[in-house]
């Protein structure tokens, strides 16, 4: 079962996390939203590594709110394989929340996938990989300098 933090909340269940979002966006529902996942990953050591996926829901020009999952893996990972396992990480994310979709207002958003992959760095030579993998899924994808869902809100917490 997979357990959220939230800054506000402590930890949620997944469904106790889509009601909070649900109340949320009824709260205000004249504003727009954007429905964000990303993935960011740091090592711990030579053989650790935490994983941390945001679900960030931006009401757009007022803010937002987010929740985040943490994972630890005890594996040793090269650059390419830790961003596939971080777009992975938010794929899996995206795929159990659209399940809740249909019987939700929720419904009528898209999810956006921010993965943490830029035109500068190693990573560039990754871009149109990742990013296919992630339109091959059927999610909108963002990177680097638009992925804030990877680059700000789980940074904060890898």
């Amino acid at each position: 079962m997979l357990n959220f933090n939230s800054p506000t909340y402590g930890k949620l269940s997944l469904g106790q996390m889509m009601e909070r979002i649900l109340n949320y966006i009824r709260s205000k529902p004249e504003y727009s939203y954007r429905l964000v996942i990303g993935t960011d990953s740091q090592p711990k050591n030579s053989k650790r590594f935490d994983f941390v996926t945001a679900f960030v829901v931006h009401r757009v020009g007022a803010g937002g709110i987010y929740f985040w999952y943490r994972l630890v893996e005890e594996r040793k990972y090269h650059l390419r394989a830790r961003i596939y396992r971080e777009a992975m990480l938010s794929l899996q994310l995206a795929q159990k929340l659209v399940s809740f979709f249909p019987d939700t207002e929720l419904s009528g958003y898209s999810l956006e996938i921010h993965v943490d992959i830029g035109t500068k760095g190693e990573t560039r030579a990754m871009i149109s990989e990742v990013v296919g993998m992630v339109r091959g899924m059927g999610f909108e994808v963002r990177t680097k300098p638009e992925a804030f869902g990877a680059t700000s809100v789980a940074d904060r917490y890898a």
